[in-house]
């Protein structure tokens, strides 16, 4: 048998294993699709930042539904979910926990936060000071959080989903580079049609919202986890995404003359990391057992916008990190 024969046959292989490891996700996009009319793309971005094991920042104005839809699909998995409501106030043993001191027995024990589940939704992360966003910068890189001087590990299917409102500028921080690159995905979410927000309305005003229901559990998602690990994805693919990374480095060397000078800081390779993952996730999604250069497309903005430094000239001339990441898959040759 040829190595071509071979590769043909396990590719076959991962395409029945995803086909039937994956069945489940389309009833949970149904199912919170009953409760969240449109948006169609967050929530299929929600479920690779599950299924790619990689956290998920939601940006839009007010009532977009980035809390309802975050709520419904943890109710759709069944599994551990907390809101923590992010304030300036806010202090890190809100969100961690901390030692409480007990009286009677003259010992201290561990009063364990919110951040100890499976799904956290972040709400208004911006609006947290430091101290905060560092205490959740060690839960999101290294799943464990230390509490006095003992150190905590967070469960395996732990993801942070969090919410950021664009408008809304008193009263936030801008969150560290180094935690916005912690972010796999920033999804921008869109006002919805004139269709969508008349069944909005209709279902509001009427019987209220859908309270989605059991379609996965914990272990469906891991084991999925588990199979996106094994979907093929060929050299020129991943050469194809290191070239697009590179790009925001090295543009000029790129042959992308009009981006340059825009970048001060390139993407990381994190950056390259998240994109393999999340492309990987999203051919799942698509019921195929390899990568294709459209499931790179698909999700590239995603991965890849919010991790951009700009330079002055850009905010001078108003151009957006979008355009700049736009620009580099035009120009990037597609193998």
């Amino acid at each position: 048998m040829t190595t071509g024969t071979a590769t043909k046959v396990d590719i076959q292989a991962i395409t029945e294993k995803v086909k039937r490891e994956g069945a489940f996700i389309q009833k949970i996009l149904d199912e919170v699709g009953r409760t969240v009319i449109g948006q169609r793309n967050m929530l299929e971005k929600l479920i690779i930042g599950l299924l790619a094991d990689g956290h998920v920042l939601l940006e839009g104005v007010p009532g977009l539904a980035k809390t309802t839809a975050v709520k419904a699909l943890a109710n759709a998995i069944n599994c551990a979910f907390n809101r923590i409501q992010f304030t300036p106030d806010l202090l890190p043993a809100d969100l961690i926990g901390t030692l409480v001191f007990n009286p009677k027995t003259g010992d201290f024990h561990v009063k364990r936060g919110p951040i100890f589940a499976n799904i956290i939704l972040a709400d208004e992360i911006n609006r947290a000071p430091s101290k905060v966003q560092s205490a959740l910068l060690e839960a999101m890189q290294e799943k464990q959080v230390t509490i006095g001087d003992t150190t905590y590990t967070l469960p395996p299917l732990f993801l942070v989903m969090a919410t950021q409102n664009p408008v809304e500028q008193e009263g936030t921080y801008p969150l560290p580079e180094a935690q916005i690159d912690r972010f796999m995905l920033k999804v921008t979410l869109t006002y919805p049609t004139k269709e969508e927000e008349k069944a909005i309305v209709n279902m509001v005003s009427g019987k209220g919202l859908h309270t989605a229901q059991k379609m996965a559990t914990e272990e469906d998602i891991l084991r999925a986890r588990n199979t996106v690990g094994e979907v093929f994805m060929d050299d020129k693919i991943m050469d194809y995404i290191i070239n697009l990374v590179a790009a925001t480095r090295d543009p000029l060397g790129h042959g992308i003359k009009d981006v340059a000078g825009l970048i001060e800081y390139g993407a990381s390779p994190r950056t390259s990391i998240s994109l393999a993952k999340a492309s990987k996730a999203h051919a799942l999604i698509r019921g195929r057992g390899y990568v294709t250069p459209e499931d790179v497309k698909s999700i590239g903005m995603d991965v890849m916008k919010h991790r951009l430094i700009l330079s002055y000239e850009a905010e001078a001339e108003e151009v957006k990190a979008e355009n700049i990441v736009q620009r580099i898959f035009d120009s990037i040759e597609v193998p």
